[in-house]
C-alpha cells in the first residue's frame, strides 16, 4: 500500500508541475512563485500552516484547469456607510469575538455584504484582492445552480430526468434509475465513503481517478460502485454524487461546464476576475464537487446572485422557485427530512433557521453563508489544518452575531 501511495504522490507532483507550466505566463498573480504541497496532503490534513495557506491560493497548479471568463464590467460593490464593528457573541458557554473567529477558524480572508454593500472586508496571511482561493465543496453548490441554469434553459428536462438520460455510460450501473432530483438530494442510494483522511476511502479513490488525469476515469470509478439503498431512500453525503451531477450537466448543455458558468453568470452577472476549475483530465471534464478557485469578492457576487433568484440583466435565469426549492430541506421517500437541499446546506442554529439562511460549505472554512431575509452574504476563506471539521467556532454561530450586529445600523 506505501509504494502504490508513492506513486501517487509522485504522480500530484507531475501534475502540479504541468499546471505550474500552464500558467508560468501569469505574472501579474501575487502568488504565482510560492512553494505548495501536494493535494494529498491537502486531504491528509498534512500541512503546516504557511504551506497550507500558499497551497488553497494556488489550487490551480495541482491539477490542469479550465479558465471560467470573467466580463468586462465588473458588478459594483460599494463600501456601506456603516462599517461592522467588534462582533461579540458566546459559543458553548464562552464568551468570543470577531477576532476570535478569524483567529481560532484560521481565517485568511472574510467579506460580509449588507443589501449590495461592503460592510466588512479583511485579508490576512498574505492574501489580497487578487487572491483566488480553493473552493472545496462550494463548487457544489455552484455545480447545483448550473443544474437549474440547464434546466431553465430546457437541456435537462426536469427533475425527475433520469441520470442515463445525459450520461449513458452509466447504463446497468447502479446509477440506472436514478432521477437528477436524487442525485442533487444525494440520495441516489449508490454506496459511498465520503472519509477524507482514509485512503482507503471512494474519495480518495476518485481522487487518485483524478490524478491519473486519465480521459472519463471519474465516470468510470463510479459506475463500478454498488448500489446500498434504493434511490430516493438513504442520503448520503458523496463528492462522487456531485461528479455525477457534472457529468449530467455537462451531457445535457454539450459545452464544459466553465464555458456554461461564464456564459450564464461570470461574465453576465458582473464578476471582476476570470476563476479556474479542476479537470479530470488535460481538457476534459470539470470536477463537479471541488476544484474552482476565485476571488472573494467574486464568491462574494455569485451569493448576491443566488440570493437575488439568479436574476441577470433583469431576468431570472433560474426556474421558478428555484432558489427556495433547492436550500430548504429535502424529504426521502419515508418522510425522513434531512438538513440538506440540493448541494446546499440549510441552517441548524435557531436565528438561522428563522430567517431561513443557507450555505455553500467546503471543508477547511470555505463559507458562502446567505441570509435572505436580512439581505447579507458573508464569504469566508479557510486555512484549517484538516479536513475533519474541528473548526473551533461553529461557523454559523459566528455568521448570526454577524447578521444580528448589522440589524442594529
Amino acid at each position: 500500500m506505501f509504494r502504490n501511495y508513492v506513486k501517487v504522490l509522485s504522480l500530484s507532483v507531475a501534475i502540479s508541475a504541468f499546471g505550474a507550466a500552464a500558467l508560468a505566463e501569469e505574472s501579474t498573480y501575487p502568488h504565482a512563485k510560492e512553494a505548495i504541497g501536494t493535494v494529498e496532503q491537502v486531504y491528509d490534513g498534512a500541512l503546516l500552516p504557511d504551506l497550507a495557506v500558499s497551497t488553497y491560493r494556488n489550487i490551480d497548479r495541482l491539477f490542469p484547469t479550465r479558465i471560467i471568463k470573467a466580463g468586462t464590467k465588473p458588478l459594483d460593490l460599494p463600501k456601506a456607510e456603516k462599517q461592522l464593528s467588534n462582533v461579540k457573541f458566546k459559543y458553548e458557554d464562552k464568551d468570543y469575538d470577531l477576532y476570535d473567529f478569524i483567529a481560532l477558524d484560521s481565517i485568511t480572508a472574510m467579506l460580509v455584504i449588507k443589501d449590495g454593500k461592503v460592510a466588512f472586508e479583511t485579508y490576512q496571511r498574505g492574501n489580497t484582492e487578487k487572491t483566488r482561493w480553493m473552493s472545496m465543496s462550494v463548487a457544489k453548490s455552484i455545480s447545483s445552480t448550473l443544474a437549474g441554469i440547464a434546466i431553465k434553459d430546457g437541456l435537462i428536462k426536469g427533475l425527475d430526468s433520469q441520470v442515463v438520460d445525459y450520461v449513458p455510460e452509466l447504463k446497468g450501473s447502479a446509477y440506472d434509475g436514478v432521477s437528477v432530483k436524487d442525485v442533487l438530494m444525494m440520495s441516489s442510494g449508490v454506496k459511498w465513503n465520503e472519509t477524507y483522511t482514509d485512503p482507503n476511502s471512494d474519495r480518495r479513490a476518485l481522487l487518485r481517478a483524478q490524478i491519473s488525469q486519465k480521459p472519463h476515469s471519474a465516470v468510470e470509478l463510479m459506475a463500478k460502485l454498488p448500489r446500498a439503498a434504493e434511490p430516493g431512500t438513504l442520503n448520503t453525503y458523496s463528492t462522487g454524487e456531485t461528479q455525477i451531477l457534472g457529468e449530467i450537466v455537462r451531457g445535457a448543455i454539450k459545452k464544459p461546464l466553465a464555458e456554461y458558468l461564464s456564459e450564464k453568470i461570470w461574465a453576465p452577472f458582473g464578476m471582476e476576475t476570470d476563476a479556474t476549475w479542476w479537470l479530470d483530465s488535460p481538457d476534459g471534464v470539470e470536477i463537479g464537487g471541488s476544484g474552482i478557485s476565485a476571488t472573494l469578492r467574486d464568491y462574494g457576487r455569485f451569493g448576491l446572485f443566488f440570493m437575488n433568484n439568479g436574476v441577470v440583466d433583469g431576468k431570472s435565469i433560474l426556474p421558478e422557485g428555484w432558489v427556495k426549492e433547492a436550500t430548504t430541506p429535502k424529504t426521502l421517500k419515508d418522510g425522513k427530512k434531512l438538513d440538506y437541499g440540493y448541494m446546499w446546506w440549510t441552517a441548524w442554529t435557531e436565528p438561522s433557521i428563522k430567517d431561513g439562511a443557507f450555505s455553500a460549505i467546503g471543508i477547511q472554512g470555505q463559507n458562502i453563508y446567505i441570509d435572505p431575509v436580512e439581505k447579507v452574504v458573508i464569504v469566508t476563506f479557510g486555512a484549517q489544518p484538516k479536513p475533519v471539521g474541528k473548526e473551533p467556532i461553529d461557523p454559523n454561530v459566528f455568521f448570526d452575531a454577524v447578521v444580528a450586529e448589522l440589524k442594529k445600523s
